[in-house]
């Protein structure tokens, strides 16, 4: 089926706008008129269209709005209507308008999300479709909501947080192109007038010079090229498996990349455990939902000790892809019968784990640019000057 989007007349006059799936704009209309509406016009959206994205700090909000209202048993389609009503932009009521009728049309909400993948991100639509499997979808939403306010306040630090260092960048960056470009070719000319033999720091910064010059269309079609084969390895199932299992061999970046996803492993677990899911179809869900595809295969290898009788904890113990804070904490929510309270905690303190990394190496990484930065500017300040102090020594 296509998407189309659609101006009708209501019969009591009243103009209506929205989404209509249907295999052909003749039958969209005739679904329409089925509804009683008297079609005006109906457009075919494009995968263009259907990739618009809600923002980001609207989502949360829509997610918060849809459980409360679920969760007061307002009807799923009902509840969609009058949030679509309320909307206060154009895509957000498209986007909206379009799960209705996916529903209509007899598909789930997560199965719905997916013809907006823009929108709706895979571990949210992998959360959403175990919440409605397991009959819990208001409270799932709920913690849901409570998760991507925390990721996003969690992103905004790290935004604010680099920005002094990407100004600093971009300045050094540029200031270095502008002396190679312009400065050092005019300083050259001077040199090669006196007939010395320059030092070999002024050479390489000649080279470099030249380089950026005459090659600088190389130089573009080379991180282009490298910016496509880093994106056709991350789109392949099995470069981006190796990339992400080299991804969490590196000593500075892994220990976040490993934090980062047992807090979402642990919050998804909970969360669904809480709505009743069962703990394998739990496991299946949670390892869709994390970013590094290496300790997605470790849970779902996970899930199949489980399937044998294993315990959670003896299953991710047994793997070592998680720390063992992770594994204590459910040995005793095995224990004492609360797994999903557990991982919550467990949650929490890969979050606040992750956080204080983040500090730490954004603590680390400010002065070491600025140093880095500067000592690029004095390296070329040297290259320049040196010429000048051999040929004042000749003089004397």
């Amino acid at each position: 089926m296509s998407a189309f989007q659609y101006r009708a007349f209501a019969p009591d006059g009243g103009e209506v706008r929205g989404i209509v799936h249907a295999d052909s704009a003749r039958q969209a209309r005739a679904a329409l008129r089925s509804r009683g509406l008297l079609p005006a016009a109906v457009d075919r959206l494009g995968p263009q269209a259907q990739g618009r994205r809600i923002p980001d700090e609207a989502l949360p909000l829509v997610t918060r709005e849809l459980a409360t209202l679920l969760d007061a048993g307002v009807a799923l389609d009902l509840a969609l209507a009058g949030m679509e009503a309320q909307a206060a932009s154009a895509t957000l009521r498209e986007v909206l308008g379009g799960l209705r009728e996916a529903l209509r049309g007899g598909a789930s909400l997560a199965a719905a999300m997916a013809q907006w993948p823009a929108s709706f991100p895979q571990h949210y639509r992998e959360v959403v479709d175990g919440g409605e499997r397991a009959g819990a979808l208001p409270a799932v939403l709920e913690h849901l909501a409570d998760y991507l306010d925390a990721r996003r306040a969690l992103r905004q630090r790290v935004q604010l947080a680099l920005l002094y260092p990407a100004i600093v960048t971009t300045v050094a960056l540029l200031v270095t192109a502008g002396l190679l470009a312009w400065v050092v070719p005019q300083v050259v000319e001077v040199y090669r007038g006196t007939g010395q033999a320059l030092p070999l720091p002024t050479r390489v910064l000649i080279g470099a010079s030249d380089l950026l010059r005459s090659g600088w269309p190389l130089l573009l079609a080379a991180l282009a090229g490298g910016a496509l084969a880093v994106r056709a390895a991350w789109v392949l199932p099995s470069w981006r498996l190796r990339l992400d299992r080299a991804l969490l061999r590196v000593p500075a970046l892994a220990p976040m990349l490993r934090a980062a996803d047992t807090a979402r492993l642990a919050w998804t677990l909970s969360v669904l455990l809480r709505g009743g899911v069962p703990l394998l179809a739990a496991l299946d869900t949670a390892a869709g939902t994390l970013a590094n595809r290496a300790l997605g295969e470790a849970v779902r290898a996970a899930a199949e000790r489980v399937r044998d009788g294993a315990s959670l904890s003896a299953a991710l113990a047994e793997g070592r892809a998680y720390p063992p804070a992770l594994v204590h904490l459910c040995a005793s929510g095995e224990a004492s019968g609360r797994l999903d309270t557990m991982l919550a905690r467990a949650a929490g303190i890969e979050k606040r784990a992750l956080e204080q990394r983040l500090s730490a190496w954004l603590a680390a990484f400010e002065p070491a640019l600025v140093l880095a930065m500067g000592a690029l500017v004095v390296a070329i300040l040297l290259a320049v000057m040196l010429p000048i102090l051999e040929l004042n020594r000749i003089v004397r």
